[in-house]
C-alpha cells in the first residue's frame, strides 16, 4: 500500500512539474512559430500552432527594417565588459570583506546592503547629472562605466569566500602568499563556480536592461537591443501588418541568451548548488 502511495505521489508531482514547465514554455514557442507565420496565421480564428509554411523570409525582413545585429553586438559588448568590471571589482570587496580586520567592516558592509533596498529609478537622477558632467551621456562608455557596481555581485561573493577553509588561507599566508595572490590562487579558484554564475546573471541582466539605456543613449547607432526592439516596435506602423517582423525580431534577440543556456547548462547549475547559493 505505501509503494502504490508513494508511486500515486510521484507520477502526480512528475505530471504537476511537466504541466506547469510547458506552461512557462509556451509563450516562447509561441513567439518562435509565430515568427514562422503568415499575418493572416497569426491571427487566424480558431488559432492554429503551426504554420502552413515556414516563412523564414520574416527574418531577413525584419533585419532589413532594422539593424539588429548592430543592436545585438551593443548589447554582447557592453555586456561583457560589465561582467568583467563587476567580477574584479566584487571579487576585491568581497576578499576585504571578509579576510581584511579594518574599523567599520560590518558598517560598510550593512551600508552596501542598503543600496541594494533602493529602487532603481532613484538613482536615475544623480547618476545622469554624473554621466553628463564626465561627457559620458549617449555612448556605450556611460552604460558601462554606471553599471560596474553590483551589490548582488558583492553578496554573493562575500558569501562564498567565507566558506574558503581557513587552513588553506593560512597554508598560502604561511608560503609567503600576499593578499593579491590569496585573492587570485586561493579564494578565486576555490569559487570559481560561484563567480561564473554571478557573471552569467549579470550578463543576463545587463543584456536585457531597458529602462536606463534607453534614458541615457539617443543615437540609433548605440542602441541596446532592448531599446532598438522597443523603437521598432513602435515605428513599423501599423502592426497587423508587420507582426511577424515583430515576432522574428524578439527570436533574434533572444536567441544569444538561449544559446548561452544550453552551452553553459552544466555550469549554471553547477554555480547553483555551489557553497555561495546555498541557504
Amino acid at each position: 500500500m505505501q509503494q502504490t502511495f508513494n508511486r500515486s505521489k510521484s507520477v502526480f508531482r512528475y505530471a504537476f512539474l511537466i504541466v506547469f514547465s510547458l506552461m512557462m514554455v509556451f509563450p516562447l514557442i509561441w513567439m518562435i512559430l509565430s515568427s514562422l507565420k503568415t499575418t493572416e496565421e497569426i491571427f487566424a480564428v480558431p488559432i492554429t500552432l503551426f504554420p502552413e509554411t515556414l516563412q523564414w523570409g520574416n527574418f531577413s525582413g525584419a533585419l532589413e527594417m532594422a539593424p539588429f545585429w548592430l543592436y545585438m553586438f551593443n548589447s554582447a559588448f557592453t555586456s561583457i565588459c560589465i561582467v568583467i568590471l563587476q567580477v574584479v571589482l566584487s571579487s576585491m570587496i568581497a576578499y576585504a570583506l571578509t579576510q581584511l580586520k579594518f574599523k567599520g567592516k560590518s558598517l560598510l558592509f550593512n551600508s552596501i546592503l542598503i543600496t541594494y533596498m533602493l529602487p532603481a529609478a532613484a538613482t536615475y537622477v544623480p547618476s545622469y547629472i554624473l554621466l553628463s558632467k564626465m561627457g559620458l551621456l549617449d555612448s556605450l562608455t556611460g552604460i558601462v562605466v554606471s553599471n560596474v557596481a553590483s551589490v548582488f555581485t558583492i553578496f554573493l561573493l562575500r558569501q562564498a569566500f567565507m566558506q574558503v577553509p581557513k587552513e588553506m588561507i593560512e597554508a598560502a599566508r604561511s608560503e609567503g602568499a600576499n593578499d593579491f595572490a590569496v585573492l587570485t590562487k586561493v579564494m578565486i579558484p576555490m569559487c570559481k563556480s560561484t563567480i561564473f554564475i554571478a557573471g552569467l546573471i549579470g550578463f543576463v541582466s545587463m543584456y536585457n536592461n531597458y529602462l536606463w539605456p534607453s534614458l541615457i543613449v539617443k543615437s540609433e547607432d548605440k542602441y541596446l537591443i532592448t531599446v532598438g526592439l522597443n523603437r521598432f516596435f513602435t515605428n513599423v506602423g501599423s502592426f497587423a501588418d508587420t507582426w511577424p517582423f515583430i515576432m522574428a525580431a524578439n527570436v533574434l534577440t533572444v536567441v544569444p541568451l538561449l544559446l548561452l543556456f544550453v552551452l553553459l547548462n552544466k555550469w549554471f547549475i553547477k554555480g547553483i548548488s555551489d557553497s555561495g547559493l546555498k541557504g
